[in-house]
């Protein structure tokens, strides 16, 4: 099977029913994610700043709005950058630095790929092709249960480089670099079974996190994520999976990859100030603002918005007892539990 760059929500729909819909829920306000941004306002209701990333908005007739940013307008492009800092890094950067990960966690150097100055001065890297050998007293179960988080990820080109994001070259599997690029690949050298790949797999995801404040670039990092999912296993196996089994990474890939302001830990713009009105002794109104604590004193932790829910898939929730412990994101660095 053939797999192009932009990912086409009309194709999701069709050939994978509710997946569409599960990649665009927002469990924190158990709402779709929103815009998040005025690119789109001019297509009229529906496309504001704050409205919810409804299917019918990005399907149909309207199935080529939500494109990756190599493919969007010259000065739309230049907009994003001035007005949200918005910034693609090329794959070759991410690859730099997501092998400082790996170096630091295998003890070594050159394991996934060997990086290279190409005669021309760009920068490139040569994949390796041994199977990964793994330092004495960790195995490749060790690595796929590794967190990895992605702030502000964009289009998620350090969890999976389907695409490099500056030039819009596709590139194939077995040359990805990004985070979730190098679990899968951990997995096809050490697994021969769909059920154990399968395992493996929705494991690799639980343990790979990404915020993201634009609803666009959000969709389009849940949408490559799931569909490194799908070509990993087509190429392993010969067929697609299941249909079940594309909606429940999808479900996990909707609590892990979530909407917000990176620097607040709560939904994009949802602080604000509250006005408390009193009537004194002599019949007099008087009002008093209350601003977000948060905002003035730049304190994460104190925001007033509404703070993000995100998944330890490790652990029991504290209400269910099932696995999946629910966590505000900020109380992570507070290590509290809800």
């Amino acid at each position: 099977m053939h797999f192009e760059v932009d990912i086409l929500e009309n194709d999701i729909r069709e050939k994978y029913p509710d997946v569409l819909e599960i990649l665009l829920r927002d469990h924190t306000t158990q709402k779709n994610i929103f815009w998040g941004t005025n690119n789109y306002k001019d297509l009229g209701a529906g496309f504001d700043f704050n409205s919810e990333i409804l299917p019918n908005l990005i399907t149909g007739l309207n199935g080529h709005v939500i494109m990756p940013r190599i493919k969007k307008d010259k000065t739309l492009q230049q907009s994003r950058v001035r007005d949200m800092a918005e910034v693609f890094t090329p794959s070759w950067i991410c690859n730099s630095q997501n092998n400082l990960i790996d170096n630091e966690w295998f003890g070594r150097g050159n394991i996934f790929n060997i990086e290279i100055i190409n005669a021309d001065g760009s920068r490139s890297w040569e994949t390796t092709i041994d199977k990964i050998v793994f330092p004495e007293g960790k195995s490749w179960k060790h690595y796929i249960r590794d967190t990895r988080l992605e702030i502000s990820c964009g289009e998620a080109p350090y969890i999976t480089s389907r695409y490099d994001t500056t030039t819009g070259e596709f590139i194939s599997i077995e040359n990805r670099i990004g985070m979730l690029d190098r679990k899968l690949r951990i997995i096809n050298e050490n697994v021969e079974t769909t059920g154990e790949w399968l395992e493996a797999a929705q494991t690799a995801y639980k343990s790979t996190y990404a915020f993201e404040w634009q609803g666009d670039s959000l969709l389009l990092a849940r949408e490559a994520m799931l569909f490194s999912f799908i070509e990993n296993y087509t190429a392993k196996f010969g067929k697609e999976p299941l249909l079940k089994s594309i909606q429940y990474i999808s479900y996990i890939i909707s609590w892990n990859v979530w909407q917000m302001d990176g620097l607040k830990g709560v939904i994009p713009n949802s602080c604000s100030s509250t006005v408390k009105i009193n009537q004194n002794l002599f019949g007099e109104i008087e009002s008093k603002t209350f601003f977000c604590e948060g905002c003035l004193n730049n304190d994460i932790t104190k925001h007033s918005g509404i703070k993000c829910i995100i998944k330890d898939w490790s652990n029991k929730d504290l209400k269910t007892g099932k696995k999946g412990r629910k966590l505000f994101f900020v109380d992570l660095l507070k290590n509290k539990k809800i």
